[in-house]
């Protein structure tokens, strides 16, 4: 096996991790890890010989050993999903089959279950390659009887991945179990209780949300809301002298209010109704921003954002103070860049990730106000 290959644990207590990230965000989900966790993690790579931190080149996962409790990695903000990651020396999955492997398997599953209340778990679904051959049906009956659980061929409660192990060398063989570590993927927010059209995904805005460097003192600014996603994950992100949201369309408002409200973040929370192009804002009032600007997919159209996007730089120009930062995520990437080249700019690019979400490829930008 590979040098930086992690191994089967040799002690109870250290698991290994694979957390799904949107691609192009590793980094943001590594970091993430690092602040929350420093002195329980080390990072590996599975895309390329001699990298051994998961920020180089690591696509949509985030690969990593942990030696504390796992239900706190249930607390994470930017990952999408997490699975407890087994590795097992088979040339063939049938092996799983075999009574050893098959009770490791049974064990992971059992480290998973014991991290929430009997019941939580009432379905199972098996996702490989082949998944329809007799093997892998066999495997998925065997372990659906075991567990007292029903089969399902969509979502479900308990997910299990049947991988060959990801080889860096030629004479790397095995297989790869992976055992999701919550019911439904980590990205999935219980205080959505109202969707919109064209909403965020969580993770991701989380992840915008943290570019903007967050701080206590900041007076942060939501411009075009919508269902709140951003805002709510600004305080879930740590405390917040005020959250405001801004939007033109009173429908938007009233959804991020239910949000807002079923995050428990309603006293932190100030929705006001208004144009992004006229915020009903002072000069120099706010110093973190965010947008999801209208893609021109669901929402709006090319030719409405070559009018709305300079106007919207500008406006939030006004409102911000200097060195405030401006995290932005938009599809429209060569109008955001004529913009942002302009000589007149009054933001400077601090960062630029590119990001896949759905198919679509859109570009976050981190910006600072110019002093």
């Amino acid at each position: 096996m590979a040098k930086n290959q992690p191994r089967t644990p040799s002690r109870p207590q250290t698991y290994y991790i694979e957390a799904d990230v949107a691609e192009g965000l590793a980094a943001v989900s590594t970091a993430e890890i690092r602040f929350r966790f420093q002195k329980f993690v080390n990072f590996y790579s599975t895309i390329k010989p001699g990298k051994e931190d998961a920020t180089d080149d690591a696509g949509g996962v985030v690969l990593f050993s942990y030696d504390n409790a796992l239900s706190e990695l249930l607390k994470l903000q930017t990952v999408q999903s997490l699975y407890l990651l087994q590795r097992y020396p088979i040339a063939r999955p049938k092996a799983l089959l075999g009574d050893e492997h098959l009770r490791n398997v049974r064990a992971q599953i059992a480290t998973v279950r014991a991290l929430y209340p009997d019941g939580v778990f009432k379905t199972l679904r098996l996702n490989a390659a082949g998944s329809d051959s007799s093997v892998m049906m066999r495997l998925k009956t065997e372990l659906a009887e075991s567990e007292g659980l029903a089969i399902s061929e969509d979502e479900a409660d308990l997910l299990i991945r049947v991988r060959p192990t990801p080889s860096i060398h030629e004479d790397d063989i095995g297989w790869d179990v992976l055992v999701r570590l919550s019911p439904r993927p980590l990205a999935t927010r219980a205080w959505r209780v109202c969707n919109f059209e064209g909403a965020l995904n969580g993770a991701v805005a989380h992840a915008l949300v943290r570019l903007t460097h967050p701080n206590p003192r900041d007076v942060y600014l939501n411009i075009a809301c919508g269902s709140g996603t951003l805002m709510i994950e600004r305080q879930l992100a740590g405390p917040a002298r005020q959250i405001i949201g801004v939007d033109i369309d009173p429908a938007a408002l009233a959804c991020a209010q239910q949000n807002v409200i079923a995050a428990g973040a309603k006293q932190h929370v100030t929705l006001h109704r208004g144009d992004g192009r006229a915020l009903p804002l002072p000069d120099h009032s706010v110093n973190a921003i965010t947008a999801d600007l209208p893609f021109g997919h669901l929402v709006g159209s090319h030719a409405e954002n070559v009018r709305l996007y300079p106007l919207i730089l500008q406006e939030a120009a006004r409102v911000a103070r200097p060195h405030a930062f401006f995290g932005i995520i938009t599809h429209e990437v060569r109008l955001m860049e004529q913009l942002l080249a302009a000589e007149d700019c009054a933001w400077t690019v601090e960062k630029t990730l590119k990001v896949e979400l759905g198919g679509l490829h859109p570009r976050m930008y981190v910006l600072q106000k110019n002093p």
